[in-house]
C-alpha cells in the first residue's frame, strides 16, 4: 500500500480539512526536499522524506479546530499522537515517528511534564535526518492564511520557538545550524 493513499481513507469526509492538510503537507515536503539538496554532507532518504513530509499532519483528522476543517475532540497538541497511531496501525512506523516528534521542535519527556501537555510522558525529539528536517521545515508554514503559501520570515519563526521556552529555542537554533539555514 502507498502511505499516501492513507490521506484518501482518513480525509475522505472532510474536504475542508484535506485541503489545509494537502496545502501545507506539500509547502512542507517542497521545503524539506530544499534542505535535503543542501545536506549533501549526509545520506537522505528523499522517497521518506516526502513521503513523511506529506503525512506528517494527518493526525489533525482527529483534531477540534473548525477553522481548518477538523472536528474531531483532541486538542490539537494532540495531533502529532493522533497521526503516530494511525500510522502505526496502518503499518508505517517509521512515517508514524515523524508524526510524533514534529511537534514545537520535539519535545521532551521532562517539558512534557513541566508544561502538563494531556500526551504521553515520553520523550519526543526527532532522531533521524529525515525526523528533524521534516520538523524543521514545518516552522515555516502554518495552516492559517498567511503562512499556508508563504513562507514564515526566519525572524518570526525564532520569536515564535522562544515563546514555547529555551529549550525548544535551542533545538530550532541546532537545526537551523545543521542546515545552513
Amino acid at each position: 500500500m502507498n502511505p499516501l493513499s492513507l490521506i484518501d481513507k482518513y480525509f475522505s469526509s472532510s474536504l475542508e480539512a484535506k485541503k489545509y492538510l494537502l496545502i501545507h503537507s506539500y509547502k512542507v515536503a517542497e521545503k524539506a526536499l530544499e534542505i535535503a539538496l543542501n545536506c549533501n554532507f549526509i545520506k537522505i532518504d528523499k522517497e521518506f522524506l516526502a513521503e513523511s513530509a506529506l503525512l506528517h499532519d494527518i493526525g489533525i483528522i482527529g483534531v477540534n479546530a473548525p477553522s481548518i476543517g477538523c472536528n474531531g475532540s483532541e486538542p490539537y497538541i494532540k495531533h502529532g499522537m493522533i497521526g503516530f497511531e494511525i500510522l502505526l496501525a496502518e503499518g508505517f512506523p517509521m512515517h508514524a515517528r515523524v508524526c510524533k516528534t514534529h511537534i514545537g521542535v520535539g519535545l521532551s519527556e521532562a517539558e512534557i511534564i513541566s508544561k502538563n501537555l494531556p500526551i504521553p510522558h515520553e520523550n519526543m525529539l526527532p532522531e533521524s535526518i529525515e525526523e528533524k528536517i521534516v520538523c524543521f521545515a514545518d516552522k515555516f508554514y502554518s495552516k492559517s492564511e498567511k503562512y499556508l503559501l508563504n513562507p514564515k520570515p526566519i525572524e518570526l519563526i525564532c520569536d515564535e520557538m522562544k515563546k514555547y521556552g529555551e529549550a525548544n529555542y535551542t533545538r530550532f537554533e541546532e537545526l537551523r545550524s545543521l542546515f545552513n539555514i
